[in-house]
């Protein structure tokens, strides 16, 4: 059985920024820029939540010339877990003073 540590704050964020609206698609840089994360701390975050199946991804066709964009949202068991998470720190308001993002 795998060993579940609490979440960092910073995952917190994350997984309630997603649950903002469950059902959207987020960019990763548009995360980094809502909760005030670097891409080297925000896209560890996202790999793990996925590999927890807490979150899909899929690739984006942008426009023309542009590179496919990968985007992010919530499953099922990514909403608990936010809901649970944000049961025991608080809600997102208490998370972004916390990383100083408010």
């Amino acid at each position: 059985m795998m060993r579940q540590r609490p979440h960092s704050a910073q995952t917190v964020g994350v997984l309630q920024a997603l649950a903002v609206d469950a059902s959207t698609w987020r960019y990763g840089y548009d995360l980094c820029s809502e909760l005030g994360l670097k891409s080297g701390s925000l896209y560890p975050i996202l790999i793990r939540l996925a590999d927890r199946g807490f979150l899909e991804s899929s690739w984006e066709q942008a426009g023309s010339g542009k590179p496919p964009r990968h985007v992010y949202r919530l499953t099922g068991a990514g909403i608990a877990e936010a809901a649970a998470a944000e049961h025991r720190t608080g809600p997102l308001a208490t998370r972004h003073r916390e990383l100083g993002t408010a």
